[in-house]
């Protein structure tokens, strides 16, 4: 409960100051919250998404199919509160990593 808490506030934190750099670490927990968002994870399941994701280690079993990525690459775009030209950039990007 209090990783979540703290995940919330750090990611509430980023949104709220938008013109402050954010550290890659700070984007690879947005990423991260993003991606166990949309994977609806809760409890025990999310944990161990969350650390697994944060210490950039690649998931035993889980090759990324287009549409994992495509769901992942919107979230991240959502987050980050992308539009327009800024958002089909982004997610042309995102998508062919």
């Amino acid at each position: 409960m209090k990783y979540l808490v703290s995940a919330t506030a750090l990611t509430l934190s980023l949104v709220i100051s938008p013109m402050a750099s954010a550290t890659p670490q700070q984007e690879k927990m947005k990423t991260c919250n993003a991606d166990a968002k949309t994977k609806d994870l809760k409890g025990d399941e999310r944990k161990a998404f969350m650390k697994t994701c944060l210490s950039n280690k690649p998931e035993a079993d889980a090759k990324t199919t287009q549409q994992e990525k495509m769901k992942s690459c919107n979230a991240d775009a959502k987050v980050k509160a992308l539009t327009g030209e800024e958002r089909k950039t982004f997610m042309s990007t995102c998508l062919k990593g």
